[in-house]
């Protein structure tokens, strides 16, 4: 799309997509391509294709170009808008994350969020000259992904020099961590950049990550930097409320004051995120629990994953129906339903 930059600054819902499958386990275009419709149809700024949500075992089963290309086709007419951003998870060592990239180029994706899971163990050196590397074929979307799910810990001597890499575009935090938090974004009020987004990833703290000023003192003034929106999973279900939430903290946090009333709705999201991602269990149902929301509302027949190890936790189930019922303001089901056979046909 054209200005990148200006749209991702902006600052969005962007949802991690998942995978729509059939009992069989086989992909469901059907319901893949739905998903994206809905999306877009509740106002999100961005897909992310290929990512965690997505499943990572889609390379193994051939299902990565597929799987992006159905989310590029029905996303087509609104990126020709310039309405939203498409970003193509890419994974692994160089050769095979330039492979990726040049699957996502091909099938009209604006933007890479690059997983460093791969580099565990390596020297820093060596992850950034594999940054710039991807960088120079595509604008990347920086992460820091928690290593409970995979990710490594990049101390604030990697995100200064990060920062610095002329293509990058924007920054999904996720570490789960404040202080690791705190790392990228002090490395990027410390750069003379304005022109790259911070995007949430912290999904037990995305509403706190929203308002918070971020402050730091530089070369003798206050430098602040703000995350603007949101790459999540947790998006990934319940997103016309997830925009309509990020809309009114944009207001807010224009204002001098912050109302405690956002407090009290960032403990009711974070108790929320706990029974999506099934936080009491190690995060082992946190796909499944998604899927079983979108089940719920017909946009997915089932909540099947790809390892068929992977399903609800015990007790996750009666937790969804909790937080569903406890937060009704969070439940978009009534959205999905007037629309789901438009986004089916």
């Amino acid at each position: 799309m054209q200005n990148l930059r200006d749209h991702l600054l902006a600052g969005h819902v962007i949802p991690a997509h998942p995978l729509a499958l059939r009992s069989d386990r086989s992909l469901d275009e059907k319901r893949q391509r739905a998903l994206t419709r809905y999306y877009l149809a509740s106002g999100a700024g961005g897909i992310a294709v290929g990512v965690h949500t997505t499943q990572f075992g889609i390379r193994d089963k051939g299902l990565y170009q597929p799987v992006l290309e159905i989310a590029a086709d029905a996303s087509a007419a609104a990126s020709a808008a310039g309405t939203v951003a498409r970003i193509a998870g890419v994974c692994g060592r160089t050769s095979q994350a330039l492979r990726e990239v040049n699957t996502a180029l091909a099938a009209g994706y604006d933007a890479a969020l690059l997983s460093l899971a791969a580099w565990q163990g390596e020297a820093d050196t060596t992850v950034l000259d594999h940054c710039r590397v991807v960088s120079e074929a595509i604008p990347i979307f920086g992460f820091y992904l928690q290593p409970a799910a995979g990710g490594r810990v990049l101390g604030y001597r990697f995100w200064r020099r990060f920062v610095e890499i002329p293509n990058l575009v924007a920054v999904k935090i996720a570490p789960f961590n404040r202080y690791a938090t705190l790392d990228v974004v002090r490395a990027l009020a410390e750069s003379d950049r304005e022109d790259v987004a911070l995007y949430t990833g912290n999904d037990d703290n995305i509403v706190l990550d929203l308002l918070t000023p971020f402050t730091f003192r530089v070369g003798g003034s206050n430098i602040t930097r703000r995350m603007v929106g949101g790459l999540l999973g947790h998006w990934a279900v319940w997103t016309r409320s997830a925009v309509q939430m990020l809309e009114g903290i944009k207001i807010e946090c224009s204002r001098l004051r912050i109302d405690p009333t956002w407090l009290q709705c960032a403990a009711e999201v974070t108790d929320a995120n706990s029974a999506l991602f099934d936080a009491a269990n190690g995060y082992r149902g946190c796909i499944p629990g998604i899927h079983e929301i979108l089940r719920r509302q017909g946009l997915l027949e089932g909540t099947w994953c790809l390892d068929p190890d992977e399903r609800l936790s015990p007790g996750q189930a009666e937790e969804l129906t909790r937080v569903t019922q406890a937060y009704p303001w969070m439940d978009d089901s009534s959205f999905v339903h007037e629309h789901l056979d438009e986004w089916m046909a």
